[in-house]
């Protein structure tokens, strides 16, 4: 049952209000809780949960980090770490622009 339920968490979106450190945070948990109940679960499905998981706003990185890179070598770290550049990117530009247009 446990297990089920863990597989139900394990298929969450990201929400428009998340971050992308806040998304990653709450999937790795139900991984590791997958992980620690025997169920196999390898970095690379976990890499593309991810990738399937986000937001719009990052379709274009996301197409870009699949053409320049092999995901059966990337790590989960690496990927978090490259979308939390990008998300600071966005949030940069999104202020730029507010100050303009103030």
């Amino acid at each position: 049952m446990q297990v089920l339920n863990l597989r139900r968490e394990f298929e969450v979106k990201m929400k428009e209000s998340e971050s992308v450190k806040d998304f990653t945070n709450k999937l790795l948990k139900v991984v590791t809780q997958i992980k620690l109940l025997c169920e196999k679960l390898t970095d690379q499905r976990v890499v593309k949960k991810i990738m399937m998981c986000l937001l719009e706003r990052f379709d274009s990185k996301i197409s870009f980090l699949e053409e320049n890179k092999d995901f059966s070598q990337i790590s989960i770290v690496k990927l978090v770490n490259a979308l939390q550049v990008i998300e600071q990117r966005i949030f940069l530009r999104m202020e730029e622009n507010t100050k303009v247009l103030l």
